[in-house]
């Protein structure tokens, strides 16, 4: 009879253990560095149009709350309308270029340069000759559009050549075997790219409305950021940018979320996390 494993009666619990460890340490590095500028604002004395304290930072966010919300909303809006062009535009163009080497050859170079110019250079030439709402969408679709396209044209290539040389053995029509083999095997590539655009729709958005510059009740968050540092309202540009912050982290944590959900049942990036 061979000897127990140690490590057996440890590996319900590691998963658990693992989770809080993940927790915990991301807020205890939070809770230090809060700490440590809130010390350094008071020991110093530094006023608050220079440097506002986490706690004045916090003040500012609960009075300012209604003109911040409507703000976030704003920005929130924009981001997803460019996020879902930059998705679905994407996927289509990837699939499109897996079908077509010609196609892929012609207009693959132009989506390098979509990635490769600032956007903060495209962004005042597109709010000359198109509605300052469209110009600000297609600045936060520019930003996200490329890692889906390259994500997906990868996880279309990576296919196994023997799947591939089995699938036209038995003579599947290029939808079977799109549908039953290089679609899955996309899968995990495309929702990669879709949580890197993600986050970055929220930072071609909040360009965009920098360069847009529209005051009124439809402003977006970056238009309150820039408004604060005009004014020396420091408090509600850090206010602001917390905002901006925390969105970015709930917008990537539900794009996580749905990528392990629809992957836990098959693909081993997130049968790991069942352990």
């Amino acid at each position: 009879m061979s000897a127990p494993d140690p490590d057996d009666g440890q590996a319900g619990t590691g998963g658990g253990e693992g989770g809080v460890v993940r927790f915990v340490l991301p807020v205890l590095v939070l809770a230090v560095g809060v700490l440590a500028w809130d010390l350094t604002v008071r020991i110093n004395d530094i006023p608050p149009y220079v440097l506002p304290s986490p706690g004045t930072v916090l003040r500012t966010l609960v009075v300012d709350w209604p003109i911040l919300w409507s703000s976030l909303l704003t920005t929130l809006a924009t981001t997803l309308e460019g996020f879902v062009a930059a998705a679905v535009g994407g996927i289509a163009i990837a699939l499109l270029f897996s079908r077509s080497k010609w196609l892929e050859y012609s207009l693959f170079p132009y989506a390098i340069m979509l990635q490769v110019t600032p956007v903060i250079a495209i962004a005042p030439l597109l709010l000359i000759y198109l509605p300052q709402q469209t110009a600000v969408v297609i600045c936060a679709w520019i930003v996200a559009f490329f890692p889906v396209l390259a994500n997906t044209m990868q996880g279309l290539k990576s296919v196994d050549r023997n799947l591939s040389g089995l699938f036209r053995l038995y003579g599947a029509s290029p939808l079977q075997t799109l549908r039953y083999l290089k679609w899955p095997s996309a899968l995990p590539h495309i929702l990669t790219g879709l949580r890197i655009a993600g986050g970055l729709s929220l930072i071609g958005a909040v360009v965009a409305e920098i360069a847009a510059g529209a005051a009124g009740a439809g402003s977006g968050l970056a238009y309150r950021i820039a408004e604060s540092g005009y004014r020396l309202n420091i408090p509600r540009m850090f206010a602001a940018l917390l905002l901006l912050s925390l969105a970015g982290v709930v917008i990537y944590m539900l794009l996580a979320l749905a990528s392990y959900l629809v992957l836990r049942r098959w693909h081993d990036s997130a049968l790991g996390k069942e352990g």
